[in-house]
C-alpha cells in the first residue's frame, strides 16, 4: 500500500512538472515569438547582363583551302641547268626568272639561220639588180623575154627563201628563249625538285618546281542541303560575307565573299558544297589547311544575348538563373538562337537590362540568395567559366 502511493506521488509530480515546463514555454513564445529557422548563408556568384543590339546570324561548314592557281614549272626543252635562281618558299611575280638552261647550242642555231637569211638577203640583191638591166636590154631589143622571165623567178624564189629564213630566225629564238624558265604566275614557290648541273627534260614528271598562287586564295566548304533555301534567299539580296576560323574557332584568319553555290547537291552526303574567295594579304590561309568557315546569312536588329556561359541545359531544355532585386534567384527556361564568339542569341525567356548569373550556378537552386563578386574576384572567376565552356 506504501509503494503504490509512493508511485502516484511520483507521477504526480512528473506531470506538475511537464505541465508548468509547458506554461513557461508558452509564455516565452508569447513574449520573444516562436525561434526563426538558421538562414542559408548567400552563394557567391558572377552575374552578367543581357544586352541587346544587332547580332549576325551564322550558318558553319568545315572547308578546305586551295590554292587559286597551281603551276608545274615544265622546261620546254632539253639541256643543262647552269642556274637556279630562286630559293625555296620564296614569294614570286610572273616573269621572274627561276632558272637558267645553257643557251650555248641554241645561240649557235639562232647564228646559223640568221646568217643563212642574210646570204639569201645579198643573192636577192644581186637578183635584183640583174633583173633590172636585163628589163632594161629587153625593152630596147637585145635581150629575150625569157631571159627576163628567170630572173624574175630567181627574185621570187630568193624572196621565198628569206622568208622561211625569217620563220627559221623566229623558232631558234623561241628555243632561245625557253632556255630561261620564268614563273607563268604570282605566287610561292614550293620544293625544287632538280638541282644545278643535272639535264632537264620536258617530259620530267615533277618539272623544276611548283608555284602556288595563294593571293587570292579560295576555300571549299560544305554545308547541309537544309540551309539551301536560305542561302539562295540571301544571295538573291546581294553578296554574303565568310569568315574563316581556326579548327578551334578561337582566331580569325581572314573575311571574304561567297563565290560559288555547287549546281548539285551530293545525294552520298545530302550535303551542299560552296566556294569563297579570300584576299588573304596576311598569308593565313595556306593551300591544303582545314579551317572552320562561318557564312553569314544576316543581321538580326535588337538581338538578345548573355554569355554563353549563363546558358544551363536541363531535362526540361535551356534554363539561366535570373537575379531578382531582392538578391535571390529564379530559374528561368530560355530559348537559344545560336552560340557565336561566346555569346548566346537569346529567341525567347529574357529582356533587355536582366541579371544573369554567369559562374557559380553549380551551387544554386531556386530562391537562392546571392553575393555578387566584383573586381578580381569575377574576372577569376568569369575565366574559369569560360575555360570550361568552348565557344562553338
Amino acid at each position: 500500500m506504501r509503494r503504490t502511493n509512493k508511485l502516484a506521488v511520483i507521477g504526480l509530480a512528473v506531470v506538475l512538472a511537464a505541465v508548468g515546463g509547458l506554461a513557461a514555454a508558452h509564455r516565452w513564445i508569447g513574449e520573444h515569438g516562436p525561434a526563426a529557422p538558421p538562414v542559408a548563408p548567400a552563394v557567391p556568384i558572377v552575374a552578367g547582363t543581357v544586352t541587346r543590339g544587332d547580332v549576325p546570324i551564322y550558318l558553319r561548314g568545315v572547308g578546305t583551302v586551295i590554292a587559286y592557281n597551281t603551276v608545274v614549272v615544265h622546261s620546254q626543252i632539253q639541256g643543262q641547268l647552269t642556274r637556279i635562281a630562286f630559293t625555296e618558299g620564296q614569294a614570286v611575280h610572273a616573269g621572274d626568272l627561276l632558272a637558267e638552261i645553257d643557251p650555248r647550242p641554241f645561240q649557235a642555231q639562232l647564228d646559223q639561220v640568221t646568217a643563212m637569211r642574210d646570204r639569201d638577203r645579198a643573192q636577192l640583191a644581186n637578183a635584183e639588180a640583174n633583173l633590172g638591166r636585163y628589163a632594161d636590154l629587153g625593152a630596147k631589143g637585145w635581150a629575150s623575154q625569157q631571159l627576163v622571165d628567170t630572173q624574175k623567178a630567181q627574185v621570187a624564189q630568193l624572196n621565198s627563201a628569206i622568208k622561211a629564213d625569217e620563220a627559221l630566225i623566229e623558232a631558234a629564238s623561241v628555243q632561245l628563249g625557253y632556255t630561261r624558265l620564268t614563273s607563268p604566275i604570282n605566287g610561292i614557290t614550293g620544293v625544287r625538285q632538280i638541282d644545278i648541273g643535272n639535264i632537264i627534260h620536258p617530259t620530267d614528271a615533277n618539272g623544276l618546281v611548283v608555284v602556288t598562287q595563294i593571293e587570292p586564295i579560295s576555300v571549299i566548304f560544305t554545308l547541309p542541303e537544309t540551309d539551301l533555301p536560305q542561302i539562295q534567299q540571301q544571295m538573291a539580296r546581294g553578296p554574303l560575307s565568310v569568315l574563316a576560323y581556326s579548327q578551334d574557332d578561337t582566331i580569325e584568319l581572314d573575311r571574304g565573299r561567297l563565290a560559288l553555290l555547287d549546281n548539285e547537291i551530293l545525294q552520298t552526303t545530302g550535303t551542299v558544297r560552296l566556294k569563297a574567295e579570300f584576299a588573304n594579304t596576311a598569308h593565313r590561309l595556306w593551300p591544303g589547311e582545314l579551317i572552320n568557315i562561318w557564312l553569314q546569312l544576316e543581321v538580326r536588329h535588337d538581338g538578345l544575348t548573355v554569355a554563353a556561359s549563363a546558358v544551363q541545359q536541363g531535362q526540361q531544355g535551356a534554363y539561366v538563373y535570373v537575379i531578382a532585386p531582392d538578391g535571390t534567384v529564379a530559374l528561368r527556361p530560355v530559348m537559344v538562337g545560336q552560340v557565336s564568339g561566346g555569346q548566346v542569341l537569346i529567341t525567347a525567356g529574357l529582356s533587355a537590362g536582366e541579371q544573369v548569373v554567369v559562374d557559380g550556378q553549380y551551387r544554386l537552386q531556386e530562391g537562392s540568395r546571392v553575393t555578387l563578386l566584383h573586381g578580381k574576384a569575377a574576372q577569376d572567376a568569369a575565366a574559369q567559366s569560360l575555360q570550361r565552356t568552348p565557344i562553338p
